[in-house]
């Protein structure tokens, strides 16, 4: 792994950390809900699980905008998809957010 990409993965993982899960107030890493964290390039796809299968929908919807947002702030990234699974509406949270406007790509 090269030193720019080591930088880069350092700083996903810092914005990662500073994501909460809003219904209980603690970060998605401390709660190990990140599964995975695939970079090519400026590309960046993130795998997540909910806290439960039945987490209430509007957490799940905040927590993978925010990760889809958050990380478009970073240099170096020119897009995120964000993998929602385990989840009663993954599907409809994985469609909302990953065809949410991303302003580093034109329309």
């Amino acid at each position: 792994m090269t030193q720019d990409l080591q930088e880069l993965r350092r700083k996903i993982f810092d914005e990662l950390s500073g994501i909460v899960d809003p219904e209980i107030n603690t970060s998605i890493t401390d709660l190990e809900l990140v599964d995975n964290v695939d970079i090519e390039g400026s590309n960046v796809k993130v795998d997540l699980h909910l806290t439960s299968p039945f987490c209430p929908a509007v957490f799940g919807f905040k927590i993978a905008q925010d990760i889809h947002d958050n990380l478009l702030k970073l240099d170096g990234i020119n897009d995120v998809k964000v993998n929602v699974s385990n989840h009663f509406m993954a599907e409809q949270i994985n469609n909302q957010v990953n065809n949410s406007p991303n302003p580093k790509k034109p329309n």
